[in-house]
């Protein structure tokens, strides 16, 4: 089970992911992303659970999990992963229910 703060958002991994950092790098090279329409005022991009197998999405979402800091932002606390030229989150859902990934350039902020 998921480790929940009080608002239920999830924060951290409920195991190890086991990747590396060369295992992230290879999943999120791997994806495709789309470009988030509806948030013309914070533009990114996703990739979706379906698009990856169950092992390797649960496996980048824990990851993120694991290595990632926790910022603000309109609020609420996401666990944000720096990562090359990037920065990762989810919206804080229980793993199970993760359904995406997002990315955008970190010095787009």
């Amino acid at each position: 089970m998921d480790i929940a703060d009080e608002d239920g958002t999830c924060l951290d991994p409920d195991q190890s992911s086991g990747w590396s950092e060369n295992d992230f790098g290879r999943f999120v090279a791997s994806q495709p992303w789309i470009l988030a329409r509806t948030m013309p005022e914070n533009p990114h991009e996703y990739t979706l659970r379906r698009q990856a197998t169950k092992a390797n999405f649960e496996a980048a979402v824990r990851f993120i999990r694991e290595h990632g800091l926790i910022e603000n932002y309109g609020g609420r606390s996401y666990k944000i992963l720096y990562f090359t030229n990037h920065k990762y989150w989810t919206m804080g859902a229980p793993l199970a229910e993760t359904i995406l990934i997002n990315r955008k350039p970190h010095f787009q902020d």
